[in-house]
């Protein structure tokens, strides 16, 4: 699962919206509900529910497995080590973009090849849709280069048991990772400039 951060992210943008509506982008071509749930996510399914009034609860639960498909496609895409804000960022990406964009994108290519700083410049470049520039997915994306950017403490990630184990080792190991984040002083300034911050 996505960390809090990357979550909290996601949630503020998309918003909690109780019924169908049409995408500000494409409308009534992808219906959406909940928090940014489409049909190419899975269940629930357009046709099926467009009447429903989901509560909150019911959407934070076609949420969490909306992102599980999503993550699954950053674990798949991507071949470089990640920490969770990196993680959480490029789920976020593919959530909103859809996975074939982050497949064919020079964001995915600058990440596998580790050029985490010029990675962070490629998140600004998708902030259109139909060939508008949209506000909305300005900040979008100037918040997910941020969360990219920013450096976690290093913190264990749990792996199954190898294969090989006998039964009395078959348990989770605790693997503790590097952080690969760049030094704080250069994803400040990155930050400050596509936000726009002033000094």
């Amino acid at each position: 699962m996505v960390n809090d951060a990357a979550l909290k992210l996601i949630t503020e943008f998309e918003g909690f919206v109780p019924n169908w509506y049409a995408d500000p982008a494409h409308g009534w071509a992808v219906p959406t509900c909940c928090y940014g749930h489409t049909d190419a996510a899975g269940e629930p399914k357009y046709a099926a529910t467009k009447d429903k009034k989901f509560t909150k609860a019911e959407g934070a639960e076609i949420l969490a497995r909306d992102l599980q498909k999503y993550e699954a496609y950053v674990r798949e895409f991507i071949s470089a080590p990640l920490n969770a804000n990196q993680h959480g960022a490029l789920t976020s990406f593919a959530f909103n973009l859809g996975p074939g964009n982050l497949e064919k994108s020079t964001l995915r290519k600058k990440v596998n090849a580790l050029d985490y700083e010029g990675a962070a410049l490629e998140f600004q470049k998708w902030n259109k849709a139909g060939g508008k520039v949209m506000a909305g997915l300005t900040r979008r994306r100037a918040a997910e280069a941020a969360l990219f950017l920013s450096p976690v403490a290093a913190k264990p990630i749990v792996l199954e048991p190898a294969p090989h184990l006998g039964p009395k080792e078959d348990k989770p190991v605790e693997v503790w990772t590097e952080d690969p984040a760049p030094k704080l002083s250069w994803w400040q300034k990155l930050i400050d400039a596509l936000t726009g911050a002033k000094k």
